[in-house]
């Protein structure tokens, strides 16, 4: 709702902006201002300030500027109703009366959503009952403990058609408004209502508050006519406004800045919160404008994950072509695509380190966007190479905000320039060099190739906390970050250590070099793993012990890479076969050595 003006100068009044903020962020006192470390960015220097007189926060790192509204909107993701409404209840201010027609309106929202609150009881009542046997045997079967069952508060409806409807009644329940809210149904041919759902799992569908608004459920019987079912629109849930699972992963990211994964189906989300991962996922749906809003408000760059089979890429196309109009500057979406299993499955077969891994491999928008409009078609005829070209002119033209827009269509003329092996339009027509072969441009290309997630983890952690490079100068001097994209921040580094430099000077040295955007690449891939040396939680000394373990993992990875590379040089005989096996086995066991290095700590957490 609007409220006016004159409460909200009245809220901000009542609230001073280091009282509300200090309870996520420490702040200490700088003359006329607080100072704190950036909720937003993890740096090691307070770039945070708190001004209560002004009543206002600004953050030199990442460039965000509000009131105490506006950051509690960003930190735990609020809408600017909802972040309104906790500061008042915190301020002791009552909320502006309103209209005697909203005001019943409200009444009656109020009144359906305790039927459904009711509703969500019961249903995990039964599931612990003799009755709920078999389904407590099905989740036992997909491996889900209680614990995780109470957080998504999985329930049970039995098989008996009335039972709800007779339970809520004998409460007090009227009939019409257990129709309204959903949990009742007309039977096709005539009769009383009955339980819209019988003999199925039930998920409860939350709001951005938490309040119960819908159920989804999931046949236990081979012989139903519907695998899921889900609850019709009411006036308190419209499925193509809300998100299953957001709740729980607003909740989660409270601790972290991990991104969102928007999954398929229920279990699939389920599984991604036990793995340490956000997740939420549409209702049986494409994902619609409202819920892409949803999602952006939890994570600015969310991560759409899919199945890896046909199905699966025809429903990233179908994501493209809704979300390509929306994204802007700050806000986008990354794509994952599961290899032969759903995210359940994996989970629960391979473990949460694979599912972690597969989800770390998402490819940025443009990237996903080429690729579906490369392999439309073959490209061995000029009218095959020139329809491409149009399409992709015509995609970024498609995108409303015109900075952005702009700078599709650059990347995606760069990436089909390199697809199709030519310079650029300058090139052959005696105005200069391939750009290709100027190092602005392979540093621009470094860019926006994708940086394995781990390694670009360890090179982020050295860059900002230098000294811990210092004990392996030679041999970050002779393999870097044993990735030939991170090989340019290697070399800065290197080259800074005599002087043992601090981080701030560190970066200046950095942006000389023109290497910012490398670093900014690095630090998105970064965020794709949980590693213990770059969580702020942790210790200094633990986080320096667990990165020194994990680039002398990475030194060996590299010199056995070395090695294999240079028996590729020599002739082929059966002892340089023996030692080639033998080496191969040793890349692999450090790979899955690396794997393990994925905060295994977070594992051991969520069991």
């Amino acid at each position: 709702m609007r409220y006016p003006q004159q409460f909200l100068d009245e809220l901000k009044a009542r609230l001073r902006p280091s009282a509300v903020i200090g309870k996520v962020v420490k702040l200490r006192r700088q003359g006329r201002e607080f100072a704190g470390l950036s909720p937003f960015v993890t740096e090691k220097t307070p770039s945070f300030f708190v001004n209560d007189d002004k009543g206002f926060y600004h953050c030199f790192s990442s460039g965000k500027h509000g009131d105490i509204i506006n950051f509690l909107q960003e930190t735990d993701r609020l809408t600017f109703t909802e972040a309104v409404e906790r500061l008042a209840s915190e301020a002791g201010l009552p909320l502006p009366e309103r209209s005697p027609q909203h005001a019943a309106h409200e009444r009656a929202r109020s009144s359906l959503t305790d039927l459904l609150e009711q509703a969500a009881a019961w249903f995990q009542t039964q599931l612990q009952r003799p009755a709920g046997e078999g389904a407590r045997a099905y989740l036992d079967k997909r491996q889900i403990p209680a614990p995780d069952l109470a957080t998504f508060r999985v329930g049970y409806a039995p098989a008996d058609r009335t039972a709800l409807k007779d339970y809520l009644i004998a409460k007090g329940a009227a009939q019409a408004d257990l129709l309204t809210a959903g949990l009742l149904v007309e039977p096709a041919a005539g009769g009383r209502p009955i339980d819209r759902f019988n003999d199925r799992i039930i998920f409860p569908i939350l709001d951005g508050r938490g309040r119960v608004v819908s159920f989804a459920g999931r046949a236990l019987s081979p012989t139903a006519r519907a695998k899921y079912l889900n609850g019709p629109d009411s006036p308190v849930f419209s499925k193509g406004k809300v998100l299953y699972g957001a709740h729980q992963a607003r909740a989660m990211q409270a601790a972290s800045d991990s991104p969102l994964v928007v999954v398929e189906g229920y279990f699939d989300v389920i599984a991604c919160h036990r793995a340490g991962i956000p997740a939420a996922a549409p209702m049986g749906t494409a994902l619609t404008i409202d819920q892409i809003a949803v999602a952006w408000r939890l994570h600015p760059e969310p991560v759409l994950c899919f199945d890896g089979d046909a199905a699966g890429r025809r429903a990233a196309s179908r994501a493209i072509d809704v979300t390509l109009p929306l994204i802007g500057p700050g806000q986008s979406f990354r794509f994952a695509h599961l290899q032969g299993k759903d995210a359940d499955e994996i989970y629960r077969t391979e473990g949460a380190p694979a599912l972690r891994r597969q989800i770390s491999l998402a490819s940025p928008f443009a990237e996903t966007l080429f690729v579906r409009e490369r392999d439309r078609q073959p490209l061995d005829t000029p009218e095959a190479r020139a329809s491409l070209a149009q399409r992709l002119r015509g995609l970024a033209k498609g995108i409303n905000d015109p900075d952005l827009a702009l700078a599709y269509a650059e990347d995606l003329k760069s990436r089909l320039d390199g697809l199709l092996g030519r310079a650029n339009s300058k090139a052959g027509r005696g105005e200069g060099p391939l750009a290709t072969a100027t190092p602005l441009n392979a540093l621009r290309n470094a860019a926006h190739q994708r940086i394995n997630p781990f390694h670009a983890a360890v090179a982020v952690a050295a860059l900002t906390n230098p000294a811990w490079a210092a004990p392996y100068d030679e041999a970050i001097a002779r393999l870097g970050f044993v990735n030939d994209r991170l090989s340019p921040l290697a070399d800065v580094l290197v080259a800074a250590m005599p002087d043992n430099p601090n981080p701030e000077a560190l970066t200046a040295r950095i942006d000389a070099a023109g290497l910012r955007p490398l670093v900014t690449a690095a630090t998105a891939s970064a965020q794709m793993v949980r590693v213990q040396f770059l969580d702020p939680r942790e210790a200094a000394a633990t986080r320096k012990a667990v990165w020194s373990s994990a680039y002398e993992t990475l030194i060996e990875l590299g010199d056995a890479q070395a090695a294999l590379q240079a028996l590729r040089q020599v002739a082929v005989t059966a002892s340089s076969l023996a030692a080639g096996k033998e080496i191969r086995q040793r890349v692999q066991l450090l790979e899955r050595r690396i794997s393990a290095l994925d905060f295994a700590a977070r594992d051991n957490a969520v069991g």
